[in-house]
């Protein structure tokens, strides 16, 4: 099985060459624009777009054959993505640009790129660290993509493709559940708090208040300096919550191969289209929203394939409702089944964190689907006798007097 993975490495391009990579992209979103524009939209195959404006944004906008072909490809995948969603293409930026292995070429020796820009092939050299450079040591990759981030700098993202095993089967597994009051909670018990990213965000969001408030007011050097801070603290949320998920999902992927088990996480697609229904405070949309679900999920996904661990998405319907030990499924209603952190069962009487309740009931569904022969996952059914005395006394009824069985 191959897995195919993004190192992003740091460009630093002489002054002659920054002209030419911003030149270059500009070309590349200008044609992108134009075969956007003079297509139909509904058309989303890349062959025949490519084959009705290739020779024009070819000529018009000096760009190399490659170049025009990734610029059909682009409004093409563009297009799927936003016929899924319901909603129309609207521009391209000039930040980015897919590159080929004839536009893009990575020389390990000397730990350069050669770049192919509008103004012919550029070698620029490369910032990476010991994470990338082992990844890239001994690689041919193939594909990459130039970026200009929102810093100013010029990044590049190349994907490698790397051999990873078949994720084993297993007869143990390890279940997740996600949440903001507590990040993620393992079926083992182990948690990580959410207060401390919870409180971060908080914070960022009180100081970018305060200087969004300031930097229209002020004299011309408050201004400046308030700019100057938001620019500084651009990113560093985002990178604490990346930094936090990286940790968590390499303490889940350890723990899963010392068991040598599967993991069951919960599959919260659409949540947040689910809770918008609600009415909520602002402060609590915003909370919702900047909570990095998905990032985690697919962190322990791609750590998880690489290590031959197999990852269940399981759906969440039930799993806090459900108690594990006796698999009896309480109401939703009122959720009189949960107080505050605690799960309290009223059928078997089992009170525990809700959150590790919910974890096992996760890892019971995931076993049952990665073992279909069965789990002994069931129920027992308390109202058995009911039936059956009912069904005697039809019985009888029937025997004494006949016309009430027509």
């Amino acid at each position: 099985m191959k897995q195919v993975l993004t190192i992003v490495v740091k460009l630093q391009p002489t002054p002659e060459q920054v002209a030419k990579l911003e030149a270059t992209l500009q070309a590349f979103a200008a044609s992108c624009n134009y075969v956007n524009e003079h297509t139909d939209p509904k058309l989303t195959n890349k062959i025949a777009i490519q084959s009705l404006t290739y020779q024009t944004i070819k000529s018009e906008f000096n760009l190399v054959a490659n170049m025009a072909v990734r610029a059909c490809a682009r409004v093409a995948a563009n297009r799927k993505v936003a016929k899924q969603k319901g909603k129309p293409v609207k521009r391209f930026a000039p930040t980015s640009m897919d590159c080929d292995k004839d536009l893009f070429r990575f020389r390990e020796h000397d730990w350069t790129v050669s770049l192919a820009t509008i103004h012919g092939r550029e070698r620029i050299e490369i910032k990476a660290g010991n994470y990338q450079r082992g990844k890239l040591k001994a690689t041919n990759p193939t594909s990459a993509q130039l970026c200009k981030h929102r810093d100013g700098l010029y990044y590049l993202h190349i994907q490698i493709k790397d051999d990873a095993p078949d994720p084993h089967d297993a007869d143990k597994m390890l279940g997740i559940d996600l949440g903001r009051r507590d990040i993620a909670v393992t079926s083992e018990g182990e948690k990580w708090d959410g207060t401390g990213i919870q409180q971060v965000r908080d914070k960022f969001s009180q100081v970018r208040a305060s200087l969004q408030k300031k930097a229209p007011k002020g004299t011309r050097t408050t201004r400046r300096r308030c700019r100057e801070i938001l620019k500084r603290l651009s990113g560093r949320e985002r990178r604490y919550q990346q930094w936090l998920n990286h940790n968590i999902s390499k303490s889940v992927v350890r723990r899963a191969i010392e068991l040598s088990a599967s993991i069951a996480i919960e599959d919260l697609t659409g949540i947040r289209e689910t809770t918008k229904e609600q009415p909520r405070s602002k402060t609590e949309r915003r909370r919702s929203n900047s909570w990095a679900f998905y990032q985690l999920r697919t962190f322990i996904e791609y750590k998880a394939l690489a290590a031959g661990v197999r990852v269940i998405p399981i759906s969440p319907a039930y799993t806090s409702q459900m108690c594990s030990q006796c698999l009896h499924i309480h109401p939703a209603k009122g959720k009189s089944y949960r107080s505050g952190k605690t799960f309290r069962c009223g059928h078997c009487g089992w009170h525990g964190d809700a959150d590790f309740n919910g974890a096992n009931n996760i890892a019971l569904v995931g076993l049952f689907i990665n073992q279909p022969g069965g789990t002994g996952l069931s129920c027992r059914f308390s109202r058995t006798i009911e039936y059956v005395q009912l069904s005697l006394f039809d019985n009888f009824r029937a025997t004494e007097n006949p016309d009430l069985s027509r």
